[in-house]
């Protein structure tokens, strides 16, 4: 499980908002650290804030870790770019073996599709996960 430091800012329900103090395990600096929260640097500023499972039932201003399930984050990856990637590539591929007399358009074409499809399944399979508690965040102790 991957797991960071948070402080709980609001409730929702179930959920509880958290600004998280660091981005990612916070190994970035250790050997076999992955360094991810310094490439995030380039794009994210400021605060970090995440809905999140409470089944603590922590109470705003609290200190927490919040931790993503194994698996989630790989999965999100796969379906996020590695099946956009795949059909992109199959699309094209598809479409010149299809049409060779008009190939590059026929790639393109090919291209555009797979890319389309790839949409609508990656919107469909993260709709489906965010409902999963195997895919979602959750606070897993208090500070």
């Amino acid at each position: 499980m991957i797991e960071t430091q948070a402080t709980v800012t609001a409730l929702e329900g179930d959920y509880a908002l958290v600004e998280a103090s660091q981005g990612g395990c916070g190994r970035c600096h250790e050997q076999g650290g992955c360094g991810g929260n310094n490439a995030s640097q380039l794009f994210c500023h400021g605060p970090r804030h995440f809905r999140v499972l409470n089944p603590l039932g922590v109470k705003v201003g609290e200190k927490v870790v919040v931790g993503v399930p194994d698996g989630a984050v790989s999965h999100s990856v796969l379906v996020l770019y590695l099946l956009p990637l795949a059909l992109l590539v199959l699309g094209a591929v598809a479409g010149a073996a299809l049409m060779p007399g008009a190939r590059d358009a026929a790639a393109a074409a090919g291209a555009l599709l797979g890319g389309l499809l790839a949409w609508f399944l990656a919107r469909r399979l993260q709709a489906r996960d965010a409902q999963s508690p195997r895919f979602q965040p959750v606070i897993r102790q208090r500070l």
